[in-house]
Formats: C-alpha cells, structure tokens, sequence
C-alpha cells in the first residue's frame, strides 16, 4: 500500500510540474531568432572574435612565453 501511495505522489509531481512547464509563455523561433541577430548586430563592435584586441597584451589567448630575458 506504501508503494502505491508513494507511486501516486510521484505521478502527482510529474503532472505538476508538466502543468508549471506547460504554463510557460512562449515564443516561436522565428521571433528569437530575429531578437539574436539583432543583438548580435547591436554588439558587434565589442566582440573580439569579429573585431580583434586592441593589443596582444589584453588577448587571453595569445601564446605565453616561456623565458624571459634578463
């Protein structure tokens, strides 16, 4: 008998929360799509895969090197 109320209350909590998800206001593709490219596009100049470093010292990946010179 505990496993089937435990079953059930298992089951109550997946249709819960089916209902929460189900509840959710959504969009279709299209229009996040379009809200991307437009923010892509708006923040363009400041991404430094499309536009570089301003110099090699603030690049995260440039190669360290591995002496230094006294």
């Amino acid at each position: 008998m505990d496993m089937m109320v435990s079953t059930l209350q298992q089951q109550r909590a997946v249709t819960e929360q089916l209902r929460r998800e189900a509840s959710i206001k959504r969009i279709p593709v299209s229009v996040a799509v379009t809200d991307i490219i437009k923010f892509i596009n708006e923040h363009e100049q400041e991404d430094c895969l499309l536009v570089g470093f301003s110099s090699q010292k603030v690049n995260p990946f440039r190669e360290k090197s591995s002496c230094t010179v006294l």
